[in-house]
């Protein structure tokens, strides 16, 4: 245990200081630190990676990190049971030797798959949930410092909550995920026109397996990405290191990054460099393996806010960003990505309940966010959105309850699990209430 540091989140958009920092190496480390941190009456909140842009892992008492809790812990068939610590980059390499896979993934893998589920990360794919919908079972230190297992044959009322509780139930330990046999992924990357993808959105989320699309402010372009699941063993013909590295690297990060630099240091710069990253994006078609094909690596840093619609909302959603920064003569550089996926059964899904549409908003982390979130959060809203866990957004419980049909519940569960808050903090007392 150490004493007071400076914690910064990866996004930079999040700052702590909590009083003490624990390096837990053991689920009964974890264990010691909830009790010391219940004996002086301190906030206890653990944290992965810090890939979440809101403060929902911030503390200013006792901070757990979990990065030692990590590997495979168990695997029995197609479940798999992970040290919470364990970052998605890892699972390649831990699954491959069983034969087996995610069965989705979102195009950033630093983040641990605790911190992941817990906060509604997703991949793209409309018959496809998110991460946490392939939780089979979790065991989590609770506030009086035991450990309680959630499974379908021990306390599996609680599964719906714990598998996606935002950190305010307890401390996850481990998780089982349910995966799939190992495939790959047929990629189809092309520049198209966005009032031709807007109107095709429903058609095209409804026959790909993963399907998204990322659109420039101040220009008329998209970049699509279509990718086809093909079985085990299939042939693949991948892109080859040399290209993979000018591509996905140079780029679309090193070069790009300069670029987003430019337009921050010049502002009207930004409509002209839109226009040149769009004529840049070129089309490509590959096949990999599929963790290869779903991430994509992320050199500089940005901040985020994205929303939840419901899928039908998408098209109408986009268009109204794009005429609000025109209406504005705000300069923004960074592009707008749109996803989707199922509907699932999880209490605080963003996904809750109804078929989804993700549109995502960024700016690099060196400039301000400004009104650009604020002004977009309110179209949003309108449209029935719900904002993701682990971004940035400015709701309260007072507007959130009525957006989850199971948010009373979560609430009991809470009441339940940390009756004095013993995992609160300022954001967790905002979003779920004191």
């Amino acid at each position: 245990m150490s004493g007071a540091q400076a914690w910064r989140n990866w996004g930079r958009s999040v700052k702590a200081t909590p009083r003490f920092v624990v390096r837990a190496r053991t689920v009964e480390e974890v264990q010691a630190a909830v009790r010391f941190a219940r004996e002086r009456d301190l906030p206890v909140k653990a944290v992965g990676a810090g890939h979440s842009f809101s403060p929902i892992a911030a503390t200013n008492g006792v901070q757990i990190e979990l990065r030692s809790l990590d590997g495979l812990l168990a695997a029995d068939g197609s479940l798999v049971t992970l040290g919470a610590g364990t970052n998605l980059y890892q699972l390649p390499a831990l699954l491959a030797p069983l034969g087996l896979a995610m069965e989705n993934l979102g195009d950033i893998d630093r983040q641990t798959i605790a911190g992941a589920t817990s906060t509604g990360t997703h991949g793209t794919g409309l018959r496809f949930g998110g991460l946490a919908t392939r939780i089979r079972a979790a065991r989590l230190v609770t506030a009086d410092g035991g450990v309680l297992r959630v499974a379908p044959d021990e306390h599996a009322e609680l599964l719906p909550a714990v598998a996606l509780g935002l950190g305010a139930l307890g401390i996850l330990v481990d998780v089982t995920i349910e995966c799939v046999p190992a495939f790959a992924l047929h990629a189809v990357e092309r520049k198209e026109r966005l009032d031709t993808v807007l109107a095709e959105w429903a058609e095209r989320t409804a026959s790909s397996d993963h399907f998204e699309f990322y659109t420039w402010p101040h220009t008329a372009w998209t970049l699509t990405k279509s990718n086809t699941r093909l079985p085990a063993g299939a042939a693949t013909r991948p892109l080859g290191r040399a290209r993979s590295w000018f591509e996905d690297r140079f780029m679309a990060n090193t070069f790009y990054a300069q670029l987003l630099r430019l337009g921050s240091a010049i502002p009207p710069l930004v409509p002209a460099i839109n226009r040149a990253a769009a004529a840049l994006a070129s089309s490509r078609e590959f096949s990999d393996d599929a963790h290869a094909v779903f991430t994509s690596p992320r050199a500089f840093r940005f901040r985020e806010m994205e929303y939840a619609l419901p899928i039908e909302a998408v098209p109408e959603a986009v268009r109204a960003v794009h005429a609000l920064v025109a209406r504005k003569g705000w300069r923004i550089s960074m592009p707008i990505e749109v996803r989707s996926a199922a509907a699932d059964e999880l209490w605080l899904s963003t996904a809750h309940g109804r078929p989804t549409g993700y549109v995502a908003l960024h700016r690099v982390a060196t400039e301000r966010i400004g009104d650009y979130f604020a002004e977009a959060e309110r179209i949003f809203t309108a449209l029935g959105g719900r904002p993701h866990w682990g971004k940035i957004h400015t709701r309260d419980a007072a507007s959130l309850a009525p957006a989850y049909p199971r948010f009373a519940d979560f609430l009991a569960v809470r009441d339940r699990l940390d009756p004095d808050r013993v995992f609160a903090n300022g954001h967790l007392r905002r979003v779920l209430g004191a």
